[in-house]
């Protein structure tokens, strides 16, 4: 009953699923944590963007948001999806100066 062309397939079904855990579980929870960075964007957050533009938002709407940099004060509207992490909570900034 050593069927080998079970054995291949037997094979093939659990490379497919160690290639399922390895890339997509992680993508997924990486995306998750990212919409919920995206989600919690609030006015005065210090950003970076993925063109490596640091800001500070001054202007959130649904789909954009508008990023003062620069000692020029030069705003640019950026789209929500352009950003790439946030540097520095405004609520971070408040618990610092209270200290």
């Amino acid at each position: 009953m050593n069927n080998p062309f079970m054995t291949q397939i037997l094979f093939v079904v659990v490379m497919l699923g160690l290639f399922y855990l390895m890339i997509f579980v992680p993508e997924k929870k990486r995306k998750k944590k990212y919409n919920a960075m995206i989600d919690s964007l609030s006015l005065n957050d210090e950003i970076m963007t993925r063109g490596g533009i640091i800001g500070k938002i001054v202007n959130l709407q649904d789909d954009s948001v508008v990023v003062q940099t620069g000692p020029d004060r030069v705003r640019i509207k950026l789209s929500k999806s352009s950003v790439l992490n946030v540097t520095n909570k405004k609520e971070i900034k408040e618990k610092e100066s209270s200290k």
